[in-house]
């Protein structure tokens, strides 16, 4: 990727970024590697902390963090899990994902942030804490936002595009009036930063047994974060929350409350399902938690919001380097929308089964577990599901196979696939003399391989293209067939 050299801030950005979590921060520092101008305003003051919900970094998310030389810096913060155990009886075997990450990694989402944040300053985006979007009008070629700093002056700025990665309370969102449809699925969760006398015996900690629900997952530094709903005792989120209450949620639901002591953070909070019906507005986008929400079974929300951030900025990339039409930008909608559906669906499910508390439900529960312990294919679909590196993109009438799908992390006659990614661009990938797509984008690197089928790899590591080698006679009159 081109260095960029920015010394003073633009006047007009190629992109303005509202929103500086983990989704902002990716998309920003992808378009800033890229050598655009980006902006990025975040309401909190740069001392201000992140509430960290998120702990689970999922392998099609490490391969994201991978493609941009990360992953390996991030691993290195948190605890590997290769086995998912939940409600009791419900296990999925994280070491058969075909994946160079195939693992769940436990780590607090103010590591990935602090990562992210790092090398969008070094590619040169434009930050300012303490500022928040006030209002903002879209227009035929760029979008005007009034940003109020933090000494309460309005300021206006112009930039080409804008994108909502400000949250669930999204002020982008209500700004251009969308609406945001869905229910609260869980009331009064309790919420706490804890140290414990005993220690689980596993890193990650959940249970439901009785009317009650509990997560537990340690951030590294002597605190557990505890996460805990009571069917019996759900009270508005205003109302005082003390220890004891933890304590006996975690008792229910484990059988232990593993001598918690000593809360540094008690709260309340709650869980909604919501989309947006549209991922577009014009110039305006939205990405993350601000497009979509939903509880945290699966803990997917970090991880689908990072995702459409890595599926957007290369996009954006390309059109304001003029590489692509507009057009390209309606894409960006038509993938990731389906995806938001899908979490929202598979979350929901997770969170409704550990949620049963009659006989028949939870009888139901059981049955169910039983059954996808034992049927392959559904345990791999799910955990593909979970994981990221079973989502797909639709591919055109009469495409290959391959196209719209995630590749892996190929070894190529370069080095691998991901190191390649790096560069930002298209990876075609072919034999010597093999299949080529009729239009290869500009900048593209070519790398080799010693199989006869080739592809064409966007930015965001999903086939755009694939072709298999023409079968070819031998000497005998008999057809080879192209390697798999």
């Amino acid at each position: 990727m081109p260095t960029p050299n920015h010394t003073t801030p633009p006047p007009h950005p190629d992109v303005l970024v509202v929103g500086a979590g983990p989704t902002g921060l990716l998309l920003a520092g992808d378009l800033a590697a890229a050598g655009l101008d980006v902006t990025l305003v975040e309401r909190r003051p740069h001392t201000a902390a992140n509430l960290t919900r998120a702990f689970a970094v999922h392998a099609r998310t490490l391969e994201v963090l991978d493609a941009r030389n990360l992953a390996d810096e991030l691993l290195k913060t948190g605890r590997p899990l290769t086995r998912l155990n939940m409600f009791g009886n419900l296990s999925l075997d994280l070491t058969r994902l075909r994946s160079r990450f195939p693992l769940v990694l436990i780590t607090p989402q103010y590591e990935i942030e602090q990562l992210l944040e790092r090398r969008a300053r070094a590619a040169g985006v434009d930050f300012r804490y303490g500022t928040e979007l006030v209002s903002l009008t879209p227009h035929t070629t760029a979008v005007s936002a009034q940003l109020r700093s933090p000494d309460g002056e309005l300021t206006e700025l112009d930039a080409t595009y804008l994108v909502g990665a400000d949250g669930v309370r999204s002020t982008v969102r209500e700004a251009l009036g969308l609406p945001f449809p869905g229910e609260s699925v869980i009331k009064s969760i309790v919420l706490a930063d804890v140290r414990l006398a005993d220690e689980p015996d596993t890193v990650l900690t959940i249970g439901g047994r009785g009317d009650a629900f509990t997560f537990m997952v340690p951030f590294g530094d002597g605190y557990h974060r505890v996460m805990g709903w009571d069917r019996t005792h759900e009270v508005p989120e205003s109302d005082p929350l003390d220890l004891d209450e933890v304590r006996r949620i975690a008792r229910t639901a484990l059988g232990d409350d593993f001598g918690m002591h000593d809360p540094r953070f008690l709260s309340r909070f709650h869980s909604d399902e919501r989309q947006v019906p549209s991922y577009r507005a014009g110039r305006v986008f939205l990405a993350g938690d601000a497009a979509h929400v939903h509880s945290p079974a699966g803990g997917q929300g970090m991880n689908t919001g990072l995702q459409d951030a890595a599926n957007l900025s290369w996009k954006l990339a390309a059109v304001l380097r003029g590489r692509a039409e507009d057009t390209l930008l309606d894409t960006y909608h038509d993938e990731r929308h389906p995806v938001g559906t899908m979490v929202l669906r598979s979350s929901g499910a997770l969170i409704r089964v550990a949620m049963a508390h009659t006989p028949l439900q939870r009888a139901g529960r059981t049955v169910a577990t039983r059954l996808f312990n034992t049927l392959r294919p559904v345990t791999s679909r799910a955990m593909g599901m979970i994981s990221g590196i079973g989502i797909s993109y639709g591919r055109p009438r009469g495409a290959h196979p391959l196209v719209g799908r995630r590749v892996p992390d190929l070894a190529l006659a370069e080095g691998r696939l991901y190191e390649l990614l790096r560069r930002g661009e298209y990876v075609l990938v072919a034999a010597a003399d093999g299949p080529l797509p009729a239009d290869v984008p500009p900048h593209t690197v070519r790398a080799h391989w010693a199989r006869e089928s080739s592809l064409l790899v966007r930015p965001d590591g999903y086939a755009a293209w694939a072709a298999d080698a023409p079968r070819r006679r031998t000497r005998t009159g008999k057809r080879n067939r192209p390697q798999k």
